[in-house]
């Protein structure tokens, strides 16, 4: 019995082992092409964060990773005692909940607007020049605000029209407006494309639904509010979750290319911070130490909110 028992179990593996070949061969393609992949992810990206060991150090690129002075966390304490860099904090991170608040209720609203849309020719034409904006580059789209918002632009011309001001304002040197600014901007360019995936959510809704609830009565508002809004959590949930890291991430164009130095209290992030320090003033090490605290941060929300969402029973990343 206990030879039979050996034979199987020799059998069963040997039976695994060429299945395995089988099976390695006829997928050999999908293989070349994951362990290529891996390769490309180790090579840029995680082989770069042995660069991060710059921000431990008062970091000279003639000597080198080993040859330059380790300073430990002298960098990052000479940065939390900079009144300049806790301000670009604050900058940051209210231009990324601006931004990530106004894009996410803005694309919902236009999607759930679009979707009660019954022509199909002028749905399609709608959502066609709304998201054209969002292949524009940053250039462009803050070359356009900077000429609407101009003393002669049009805004201030059907102020001065209206009565609503005696003389032209000059948006660019109040720092109330900067903010806000900012944040219309990327609606104004983003809106269109983020509502897509909200769009091919709502269509993914059981019609059976909508059949039903119009049976009890319900209007298109409440469809909306006890099916498509309820349908849609999941998906919103997700994409708050990922765009959530991306918090601190408000981009160095439309900041840079806005801002001035009238306004430079509010406009000025931490891309720009590092700009400064890391390149204008070849302080690699201190940029360097910017980027981990800003990374470090992003991960940390990403994680929380997770937790958060967990406890909730919310869809969740991990």
């Amino acid at each position: 019995m206990a030879t039979l028992s050996n034979r199987g179990s020799l059998n069963g593996g040997t039976h695994r082992a060429g299945y395995f070949k089988r099976e390695s061969k006829k997928q050999i393609f999908l293989l070349v092409v994951s362990a290529l992949l891996i390769i490309y992810g180790l090579i840029f990206y995680y082989y770069p964060l042995f660069g991060w060991i710059t921000a431990f150090q008062n970091f000279v690129p003639a000597d080198g990773y080993f040859g330059s002075e380790f300073v430990g966390l002298d960098k990052f304490k000479f940065m939390f005692q900079d009144e300049t860099f806790l301000q670009v904090i604050r900058n940051t991170i209210v231009l990324g909940i601006l931004g990530l608040v106004a894009s996410t209720v803005t694309a919902i609203a236009f999607a759930l607007i679009l979707n009660e849309v019954r022509l199909q020719l002028a749905k399609k034409a709608v959502q066609t020049i709304s998201y054209l904006p969002h292949f524009l580059s940053w250039i462009v789209v803050t070359g356009i605000v900077r000429d609407i918002l101009a003393s002669d632009g049009i805004v201030n011309e059907i102020m001065l029209g209206l009565g609503i001001v005696d003389q032209a304002k000059n948006f660019w040197s109040d720092t109330h407006w900067f903010w806000a600014i900012v944040t219309l901007a990327q609606v104004w360019k983003e809106t269109g494309w983020n509502a897509i995936i909200y769009l091919a959510a709502i269509t993914s809704i059981d019609p059976a639904l909508y059949e039903a609830a119009e049976m009890d009565g319900s209007g298109r508002w409440g469809k909306v509010r006890y099916i498509t809004l309820p349908s849609l959590r999941p998906t919103i949930m997700i994409l708050l979750l990922i765009n959530i890291g991306n918090v601190l991430n408000v981009g160095f164009e439309i900041p840079y290319l806005l801002g001035n130095d009238v306004i430079r209290s509010v406009s000025q992030t931490i891309d720009i911070w590092i700009l400064k320090w890391g390149i204008s003033q070849f302080d690699f090490s201190m940029g360097t130490a910017a980027g981990i605290f800003k990374s470090l941060v992003s991960i940390l929300l990403v994680v929380l909110a997770n937790q958060i969402a967990k406890a909730t029973g919310d869809e969740r990343l991990f």
